[in-house]
């Protein structure tokens, strides 16, 4: 009996013309996933190969039940073509967007819709051994509960902060207490292939594939949370650098102050213009008796959070919508940067804080226009995500299935 697809591609080492005929099958299988249902012709087209050449191909990719027949194309003239795509309950991925003190996790068939997900679940991320099981565990928890065979789910794909490598499947933030990477350890406790990637870039990745991004090519996309992220879309294509750990935004060092970062440096933007300085700034105004909703609700200043703030903002609190604005300003100057260094078509202000909209999105195209060049602006636009909490874990699942029709 031949292997099937999936069969093959989890194999070590294909060779010969099981090699070749799985790179054309997955770049059949890309195409239909980039493109939707497409005619043996325009499969032809595609990838360059015959007519019996692809029809072969698309049979055994049918018989494995990943591809079916969608019937007849009306819309041409003469004798219709059937149409070909993607059987959505043949491969499923799962995505785990992993913050400070929650967790979302999804999971999105082979045409990429969003079968379940799970927000904000509570989780308290350590550099711990127990923070790890505890991850584990609510991952095996949500697969427990779904309504889909655990064979047919192909990947996770797990978000962290931090330095993550994901070519060797590294993390170097968080949980790096063994010499194995973190994706395999964590595979052998889920039994489901592993890929790990910077929590940025995946929210980049999910905004680009299925959120705010139109026809935009050259995006910038801000993760705005307790720390600062970007994730570097150049020519539509994710951008990871030299040694893969591009994006540290939050960590150039543009305020000559004497606070310590989280990095162990002093001046980054992040200690006055992301999550934990907000949060700070907050706690201090609350102690020298700034008058706030959050004072009513008895809450003392070293409980307050950066999402009781945001929601403080969003219920018109002057002090939460002062400081959210102060934040603004001064991350507009590190993005009036990028603009200058970037020339970006589009930058998207992703992460919780984008939660307060026009509260911080205008402070920041404010300051934005004072000090980057008029001349580069003026072709860059300005917007906040559309997928919200949810842009993580879509690309999270975006990228496993990106990552698993790679062509070798």
């Amino acid at each position: 009996m031949n292997p099937t697809f999936f069969q093959e591609i989890t194999r070590e080492h294909p060779r010969g013309v099981a090699y070749k005929n799985l790179n054309l099958k997955k770049k059949l299988l890309a195409y239909l996933a980039e493109h939707g249902n497409a005619t043996i012709g325009e499969l032809c087209k595609a990838v360059r190969l015959s007519v019996p050449k692809v029809t072969s191909l698309l049979n055994s990719l049918i018989d494995d039940e990943l591809v079916r027949d969608y019937g007849k194309d009306d819309s041409s003239g003469g004798r219709p073509p059937s149409l070909y795509g993607l059987t959505s309950d043949s491969a499923y991925f799962l995505g785990i967007d992993v913050k400070r003190h929650h967790i979302n996790l999804g999971i999105t068939d082979f045409q990429n819709n969003l079968v379940k997900i799970r927000e904000n679940y509570p989780y308290e991320l350590a550099n711990k051994e127990e923070s790890l099981q505890e991850l584990c565990q609510l991952i095996r928890n949500f697969i427990s509960g779904l309504n889909v065979a655990k064979e047919k789910i192909l990947g996770i794909g797990i978000n962290l902060s931090g330095r993550i490598n994901y070519k060797t499947g590294y993390s170097y933030s968080f949980f790096h207490f063994q010499e194995d990477p973190l994706s395999h350890i964590i595979e052998s406790e889920i039994g489901i292939q592993v890929f790990l990637e910077n929590d940025s870039r995946a929210m980049a990745y999910g905004e680009y594939c299925a959120g705010t991004v139109q026809q935009e090519k050259d995006v910038l996309v801000l993760n705005l949370d307790y720390g600062i992220g970007m994730g570097i879309i150049i020519n539509g294509q994710l951008y990871y650098g030299k040694s893969g750990y591009s994006g540290e935004f939050g960590h150039i060092p543009i305020f000559d102050n004497d606070i310590i970062c989280q990095c162990g440096k002093k001046g980054c933007l992040e200690t006055e213009a992301s999550g934990w300085a907000l949060v700070r700034e907050f706690r201090e105004r609350m102690r020298a008796g700034s008058t706030t909703m959050l004072s009513k609700s008895n809450a003392r200043p070293e409980e307050i959070m950066l999402e009781d703030i945001i929601e403080a903002a969003r219920n018109d609190d002057v002090l939460a919508i002062e400081l959210v604005a102060e934040t603004g300003e001064k991350l507009g100057r590190g993005i009036a940067a990028l603009i200058n260094i970037f020339n970006p078509e589009l930058v998207v202000l992703g992460g919780c804080l984008s939660a307060t909209e026009d509260y911080i999105r205008l402070p920041i195209k404010s300051t934005i226009n004072k000090y980057s060049l008029s001349l580069m602006n003026n072709d860059t636009q300005l917007k906040v995500s559309a997928l919200g909490n949810r842009a993580g874990v879509l690309g999270a699942c975006l990228l496993v299935r990106s990552r698993l029709l790679a062509i070798n």
